[in-house]
């Protein structure tokens, strides 16, 4: 499958979803990381965990595509 035909495949609701969960959790450790706050070092080192964690599930999420093919079982 090309990347082109790949980006046009339709998203399966599942990662959808996930998707959108990533995309929050990069958000919320963004926020942490970035707040003018002195916020203690355990904090700031779990936010770095929540960004990773976010930005490998949206990337994961965004390369998953719905199969045209259905896999049938064998009797």
């Amino acid at each position: 499958m090309s990347i082109m035909n790949r980006m046009q495949a339709p998203t399966p609701k599942f990662f959808k979803i996930l998707r959108t969960v990533g995309i929050s959790l990069a958000a919320v450790g963004g926020t942490l990381l970035t707040a003018p706050l002195a916020l203690p070092a355990a904090v700031l080192t779990l936010a770095g965990y929540v960004s990773l964690a976010g930005a490998v599930i949206t990337a994961v999420s965004q390369t998953a595509v719905e199969s045209e093919e259905r896999p049938t079982k064998a009797e």
